[in-house]
């Protein structure tokens, strides 16, 4: 088991994930094992049951499961009724100023939303400079799940002044891009943007929402946008699987 968690393959962890002692805990190499029976059973592949693998590589079954739960937490398989598949490649979503929906089109896959809400209230005073609105001032709350191909993938909820798009709740279709609505409808285009991202773990309801486990950890993305005046735009806080989203980003030398 030990010469094959020893192949390294570019972009890999150094050796592996071997330590420089030597000694590797035998749930990972199990998991190296698996982790080569994915790319043998490929996309959509059924994974043989616990007691298989366990037979197979002569470990107990709780070996086994320490292996798929961290298969699992990193995309490389999903839950598909009572068994375990291969999972598709991560969702490669640029940390631009294109919206989710472009994102998802250009690997090819179909984006959409569902709508979990959208209401008005009146505006908080540590919201307010973000926006660009004065405290109590009405702002609108549009809050919705991100799909790919009908797969719930992230959680996200915008925050805009009322009076940037005042008839947001009877002109603007809630499957559709948000941005797309702005530029086309109210000539509202995007200038600068300010994000921070980081890990955390959903919170029940987030979890419920998406249909994922309290514990898998999310990739959070705060926004605070300005339109092309400079003005302040919106709040966005996205809310990303951690197993089905990576991000990417072109650096420039300053």
């Amino acid at each position: 088991m030990e010469e094959q968690t020893q192949r390294h393959r570019p972009g890999s962890p150094v050796r592996s994930g071997i330590p420089e002692h030597g000694r590797i805990p035998k749930y990972y190499a199990v998991k190296a094992r698996i982790a080569e029976l994915l790319d043998v059973l490929g996309e959509g592949g059924t994974l043989p049951t616990e007691r298989d693998l366990a037979e197979r590589y002569e470990v107990s079954r709780e070996t086994v499961r320490q292996a798929l739960r961290e298969l699992l937490l990193e995309g490389r398989l999903r839950r598909s009724g009572r068994g375990t598949v291969v999972a598709g490649p991560k969702l490669e979503q640029p940390l631009s100023l294109a919206s989710y929906t472009e994102g998802v089109r250009r690997q090819g896959r179909r984006p959409g939303r569902h709508l979990i809400g959208l209401e008005q209230f009146p505006c908080p005073t540590d919201l307010a400079p973000g926006i660009g609105a004065e405290p109590g001032e009405p702002v609108w709350h549009l809050e919705r799940v991100l799909l790919a191909d009908d797969e719930r993938v992230g959680l996200e909820s915008t925050y805009i002044r009322v009076a940037r798009a005042p008839r947001l709740n009877s002109d603007f279709q809630p499957d559709s891009s948000f941005y797309g609505y702005l530029r086309d409808s109210l000539g509202i285009s995007f200038g600068e943007a300010d994000e921070k991202l980081e890990t955390v773990l959903a919170t029940p309801r987030e979890a419920l929402l998406i249909g994922t486990p309290p514990a898998l950890p999310m990739l959070l993305i705060h926004r605070f946008s300005r339109d092309q005046d400079g003005r302040p735009l919106e709040r966005v806080r996205s809310l990303y699987r951690g197993d089905r989203f990576s991000f990417t980003t072109r650096l420039h030398a300053e």
